[in-house]
């Protein structure tokens, strides 16, 4: 997780770089065939759009690739709301010891930073997802710039993929 030092850092540079003010990162999960699964294991990690079983991975990562939350979804979790709610990513928050995370946004004081996801996700207070039909050019720009925002953790699991095969050898269920 980041410190309490990190997150200034984290609130700045997407606000220099791409001009959200507040944002953490972009949270999503990435689902891999598991091809050295135990056979054992095999059911417990099935998802009907893959054929096999699969490791699914939650991770939170910066413009600069750094994947600051990795958590590996357990047994039978086959979806991103699964691994969401048992990963532990707002812990903190809920347990009311997070850091001071504050950020000013339009004059408007806001708790904590924000998370860029997709539209699977729950709309909850830290997850921002991308506006669904933009209505006129303003929207529309803003869209665009949270799709490419966005990308920072499909980039990350792009460079993932070229290590998955050790990740999935070694990892434990």
């Amino acid at each position: 997780m980041p410190t309490a030092t990190d997150v200034p850092l984290l609130y700045e540079a997407h606000q220099r770089i791409h001009g959200f003010p507040g944002m953490l990162g972009s949270l999503d999960c990435t689902h891999k065939v598991w091809a050295t699964c135990l056979t054992a294991w095999k059911r417990q990690h099935h998802r009907g759009d893959h054929e096999g079983p699969t490791l699914i991975l939650q991770a939170v990562a910066s413009q600069y690739l750094w994947i600051w939350h990795a958590y590996f979804g357990m047994a039978s979790a086959n979806n991103d709301i699964i691994v969401l709610q048992s990963s532990g990513l707002f812990d903190d928050v809920i347990d009311g010891v997070a850091p001071n995370t504050s950020f000013y946004a339009n004059g408007v004081e806001y708790k904590y930073g924000y998370y860029l996801v997709d539209g699977i996700y729950p709309e909850w207070v830290t997850l921002v997802i991308t506006l669904s039909c933009p209505d006129d050019e303003k929207r529309l720009y803003y869209k665009k710039k949270q799709e490419s925002e966005r990308k920072d953790v499909e980039r990350a699991f792009g460079v993932l993929k070229k290590r998955w095969s050790i990740i999935a050898s070694s990892c434990i269920t």
